[in-house]
This record gives structure tokens, sequence and C-alpha cells, in this order.
């Protein structure tokens, strides 16, 4: 089916919140807060509505989940950023030099941006359109999304919320495929977020260059979780197998490969399945959420199979576990020590594999996480190897780093998340998430005091006096050395 349609809608939205952004550059904090609390307010409203669209796109997924997650995640989020949007906005003094400048003053104001694109993801759908909204709308912008065509239901959510909730020169979102997709990263934006894959941010990037649009990526890649020789406890356990099944694992920061010292690597297997008998039956449950499309649950089967086939050592953690084919449900897996040449050694997992690898020392553990592209998440798990732990973090890159815990970092509504390098670039979240989203704009305003300015205008006499002087200071003060 053709995007022609949306195609339209899109530029047509695009030049109605133009227009009323240049009708109100600037809009009041009071203004900003009332949007916050209509985010919180809707998202509360629909709480059922966001269970049976998450359901509906999912096949099985978790009411519960989708309450604290998609509904009370973003409310929050917006009700605690409307407290802050005053402190925000506030102007920043900057020192100047009294005997150049006089008593002239110099300040960092934030200013909007404007009319931001924002191109999120499936597998969050309501966390990773309407969060980002929270900073995105606290720095006085107006916002097009367009949500994923992989999650249709909730996508069709989302535009209705809006909708209802927001006048379209505020607030809209475009509903549609690949076409639209591509036509979406060609405008001429004051500023675009996509949240998904490296592969396809390279492609929104090259076409946001075009027009010199800033970007914020928001990717993902191979999050490793290092656990030194004390950190395989049943209490690290619980935290790797529970942030592993969140979502099936279809997380941009879910661990996708975890380190283990040889000596623990037994250790590591029994715990997992002991946890597994904990939450018994899993992979038939409302737990075990469904893989959102089934061309991406055979590409997991794929590398499943590829695994077995070349040698690895498969162990599923819940006896006779299947693969329904039905509510695309799939139970976890370990894959120990595959080939490098293997999709699960290569590839983003993004879902229910973990990818166990032995080490017998941290600088090699180190080297061998730094040898790949640097991950968005990096997790550290020990009970009190301090030396080792300051090692890892200090030797390797990661958009955030969580130690004897996983995910949480990225949840945090103060701090900011964000990847480097192959996992994105850019944060959302917090005062930084504001200032992505806003202009600092650097304001100067001459004092009535005797100042030095005229001394950068012609004939430069004086200028050549000043000269002269500075360098006669440094001579004197280099020969007292």
């Amino acid at each position: 089916m053709s995007d022609k349609t949306a195609i339209a809608e899109l530029h047509k939205a695009f030049a109605l919140q133009k227009a009323a952004f240049l009708k109100d550059q600037y809009p009041s904090a009071a203004s900003r807060q009332a949007d916050l609390h209509k985010i919180a307010g809707m998202m509360m409203s629909n709480r059922e509505n966001i269970r049976q669209a998450c359901k509906s796109d999912f096949m099985v997924h978790d009411y519960g989940f989708a309450d604290v997650i998609e509904t009370l995640g973003p409310a929050g989020r917006a009700m605690w950023v409307a407290t802050k949007v005053e402190e925000w906005m506030g102007d920043e003094s900057k020192e100047l030099d009294a005997q150049v400048y006089g008593n002239a003053t110099a300040k960092l104001h934030w200013e909007p941006k404007g009319v931001i694109g924002a191109l999120s993801p499936f597998n969050f759908p309501f966390e990773l359109s309407i969060g980002p909204l929270c900073e995105q709308l606290a720095a006085g912008n107006r916002i097009i999304i367009k949500p994923s065509e992989l999650s249709p239901a909730c996508s069709k959510l989302i535009k209705e919320m809006i909708n209802a909730t927001f006048p379209p020169d505020k607030l809209d979102v475009v509903l549609g495929g690949v076409e639209l997709a591509t036509e979406f990263s060609t405008l001429k934006w004051d500023h675009l977020m996509y949240t998904g894959s490296p592969a396809v941010g390279k492609f929104v990037m090259k076409a946001c260059a075009a027009n010199l649009v800033p970007v914020t990526l928001e990717l993902g890649g191979k999050c490793p979780a290092i656990f030194l020789k004390d950190g395989v406890t049943e209490q690290n356990i619980q935290s790797i197998m529970g942030s592993k099944i969140m979502k099936s694992a279809q997380m941009c920061v879910s661990i996708d490969t975890v380190y283990v010292h040889t000596s623990q690597l037994d250790a590591l297997v029994k715990g997992t399945k002991d946890f597994m008998k904990t939450i018994a039956p899993y992979s038939t449950s409302a737990a075990c959420c469904g893989i959102i499309t089934d061309r991406h649950l055979d590409r997991l089967v794929r590398l499943y199979d590829e695994a077995k086939k070349t040698g690895a050592q498969v162990i599923d953690l819940e006896e006779g576990q299947t693969v329904n084919r039905k509510t695309r449900q799939m139970g976890i897996s370990l894959v120990v020590n595959p080939g490098k040449d293997t999709g699960c050694y290569k590839e983003e997992i993004f879902g229910p594999l973990i990818v166990v690898l032995t080490y017998d020392d941290v600088p090699g553990c180190v080297a061998e996480i730094n040898a790949g592209e640097r991950p968005l998440a990096l997790y550290v798990y020990s009970q009190g190897q301090e030396a080792d732990i300051d090692y890892i973090v200090k030797n390797t890159s990661s958009g955030g780093v969580s130690i004897n815990t996983a995910v949480v970092q990225a949840a945090i509504p103060s701090l900011p998340f964000g990847g480097i390098g192959n996992s994105g670039m850019g944060v959302h979240h917090g005062v930084e998430g504001f200032r992505e989203f806003s202009n600092p704009r650097g304001i100067v305003r001459r004092g009535t005091a005797p100042d030095m300015l005229a001394a950068f205008y012609p004939p430069y006499t004086s200028a050549l006096g000043l000269a002269d002087f500075a360098f006669a200071q440094a001579a004197a003060a280099a020969g007292a050395q």
C-alpha cells in the first residue's frame, strides 16, 4: 500500500507547525508545564487501551508490564519534568574579563529549536515515542512523531491519543511505512530523533546531513555483562534473567553477551536454570512477550539453529521449551562460546538468546569488548572486586553503565540516556535531554562602564599596545619560573 497520502499529510503538518512556531518561539514555563500535565493525564486515562494495543501487536504482552513501563513510565516522567521546567529554562551567567569588557554581561539562554521530527520504534511503542516528548516539550518545541509500522495497533492508538489531547500545530502523528519514513528524514527539521538500528540510523543521518539537520540517534548493539569471579550470585542472576525477560529481550539495552570467568561457567548455568524454575512455566505464560513479527521470530530461530549446527553449546533453560509460532513466543536459551563467525557472536541478538563467553583474565575480557563497537550499555557484576570494577569502567566505553544491576540506567528520568559511536549520539532524559532539544544561545549586553572594545576597531594602535603589554607580561612570567 502506497504512503502517498501519508506523505502529503506529513508535509501539511510540517508546514502548519513551522508557521505556528514562528508565532510563538518562546513558550512560557506555564505553557510547557501544562503540556506536560496533558501528557501525564493522557497516559493515565488510556491504561486499558494501551494494554490491549500492546497485546494486539505482540500477541502476548503482560498487562502489568504494560502498566508499569508503557503507561506509568511516561506519565511519571512528564510529571517530574514539569517540576523542573522553570529551573531548566533559567539563563546561565557567564564570566567576563572586566578589564576588557567593563561591566558588560554575558549569559546562556536556552531557546527552543523549533519543529522536531521523531521516528520511534516498535519495541516500547509508548515509552519511546511519548517518553522523549517530555524533554522536547519542556524545551518549548513542536513535534511530529512517525511511530513504527511494525506495531500498528500501538501506533494507531498513539495517533488517537495525541490528536485528542493536542492541537496539530503543537503535536501530531503520521502513520505509514518505509516510504513515509524515508520521506520523513528528508524534511528540514530543526532536529530529528531516531530510535532503532545502527544500519537504519546511518541512512537517517545521511538524509539529515543534506539539510544540516542535527540528530539524536538512539541505536543499540551487543550490550555486554561481565561477571567477575565473585559475581555469580543468586541476586545477580535474577538481575540478568529478569532484565532479559523484559519484552523477550526486544530491548536495546538488554544484555546480549555475558562474560563469565571460566571457573564460574557451571555455576552460572546452574543459577540460570534454578531461576527459571522459580517462574515456570515461563515460555507459555503472559510474562513471555511475543516476538513482534514472524520475520523477527524466524531470524532468532535461525540464530539458534546456526549456533547448534556450528558446535556451540546451546542450553534451553526450561525443560521441553519450544517455539510457539501461533503466539510467537520463544523460551530463553544460553549459547555458550559460539564461533566468532556465527550470527550469535556478530549480531545484536534482540531476543531471548544469551551469548555466554568464558574468559580467564579481566584485561583479556576488556580487550575483546573493545575490539567490537562501543555498546549502548555495559554491566558489571561483583560483590567486592572494586579494583576490577574500576578497571573495567575506566578501560571501556559505552552509552551507560550499571553495576550489580541491569537496564536501570536507562529508566532514571534524571540520568541522561544515549549511546556513543555505533550505539548512537545525543541523549534524552533529564536536563541533558532538555538541552539536547534546545539551542544554547549566547547573549552579551555591553555595559555602561569604560571598556577596551574600541581596541578591536581600526587603526588597531590600541590593540598593538595591548598585545605588546600581554607578550611582555608572558615573557616576564616565563623568566621568573
